[in-house]
């Protein structure tokens, strides 16, 4: 008698998948497992096969793309005619506020209020034809009655203080912003303009400072080392710029570091030399404030080239060309301004 086993002893478990056919010898080995098919060989059976190009180059994937090479961007010419043009404007304007404010005096502040004025008539025509706001004759306007307002205020509060000039920015950006809002042709742009017309207003303020800087202690002669020293660190970098205009700080932009550097050490130096002479300073004092005159001074004339290089590479045309190269100088001496005042207020 054979044991009992059971009838599922013994068989492969994959039987029912073999293939049908003649069974192996008795005991022989099973049967291997078949290899799977090659996907891939199958897939590229059916895509066919590989395409080329024209050349006979295959064609590349997204990750074989190669960026192309950026053009190298040409510095822009230094002209040294212009430098030393911008050089001179900007010596003539230190020359002007510095001796109009030697003829401010108790009681009598209007004629230095009128030269300030003249020079932010000047501010406003050099700024409004290079940015060019949506509604420029409007923000021109509004600047000039600002500008007015602003060195009247100036002149007649009974307390020097910023409070006054502050108001009369903020009135003033109001109705520029305002103003140009009802009109509907400038209306879809008015966001463009709320900095062009902040800037504007702000930098016409900002010369009236120096009006009431005079009216403080010690506050003509500090007018007198701030500003000259503004005016030969700008009037030195320009010059720098004119003979040697490197190392170039941006291919768009003709300036030099050498002259942003050395005008700002040159207007420290004649800040420190008239402090030596003028009364209530010392070499020390009057070189910490004019070094923080003439570097803002130097950096604001810097700034204005770097946003006309902008305002290049975005297409817009340029503008008139006295307004675009006085607009430089024009905005360091604004800067200066309430720097100069901040800097008598807190060391003097």
């Amino acid at each position: 008698m054979f044991p009992s086993t059971s009838p599922e002893t013994g068989r492969d478990p994959w039987a029912d998948d073999a293939p049908d056919g003649p069974a192996g010898p008795a005991g022989g080995p099973a049967p291997g497992p078949r290899p799977a098919p090659d996907d891939d060989a199958g897939s590229r059976r059916e895509r066919g096969p590989r395409r080329f190009r024209k050349g006979g180059q295959p064609r590349r994937s997204e990750d074989d793309e190669v960026e192309p090479d950026e053009e190298p961007v040409e510095p822009v010419e230094v002209r040294r005619p212009l430098s030393l043009t911008v050089a001179g404007f900007a010596a003539l304007l230190g020359v002007g506020l510095v001796l109009g404010a030697q003829t401010a005096g108790p009681g009598h502040r209007l004629p230095f209020a009128i030269i300030v004025f003249g020079v932010q008539l000047l501010f406003v025509l050099a700024w409004t034809m290079a940015m060019r706001p949506p509604a420029l004759l409007l923000v021109a306007l509004t600047s000039g009655v600002v500008a007015a307002a602003a060195d009247v205020a100036a002149v007649q509060t009974d307390v020097a203080g910023l409070a006054p000039l502050g108001y009369v920015a903020l009135g003033g950006f109001l109705v520029g912003v305002l103003g140009q809002l009802v009109r509907r042709v400038d209306r879809v742009r008015v966001t463009d303009s709320l900095g062009t017309t902040l800037l504007i207003v702000v930098g016409v303020v900002a010369f009236a400072t120096l009006v009431t800087l005079s009216r403080i202690p010690a506050g003509t002669q500090a007018i007198t080392v701030c500003l000259a020293a503004t005016g030969v660190a700008l009037t030195v970098a320009r010059l720098t710029d004119a003979v040697l205009a490197w190392p170039r700080l941006a291919p768009q932009v003709p300036r030099g570091a050498a002259g942003v550097v050395v005008g700002a050490m040159v207007g420290t130096l004649t800040s420190a030399l008239l402090g030596s002479y003028l009364v209530g300073f010392t070499p020390t004092s009057a070189a910490l404030i004019g070094l923080v005159t003439a570097a803002t001074a130097v950096l604001a004339d810097l700034a204005v080239g770097y946003a006309e290089a902008g305002r290049l590479m975005a297409g817009e045309p340029p503008t008139m060309w006295i307004a675009r190269h006085m607009q430089g100088p024009l905005g360091g001496f604004a800067l200066a301004a309430p720097a100069a005042y901040a800097m008598c207020v807190l060391f003097l």
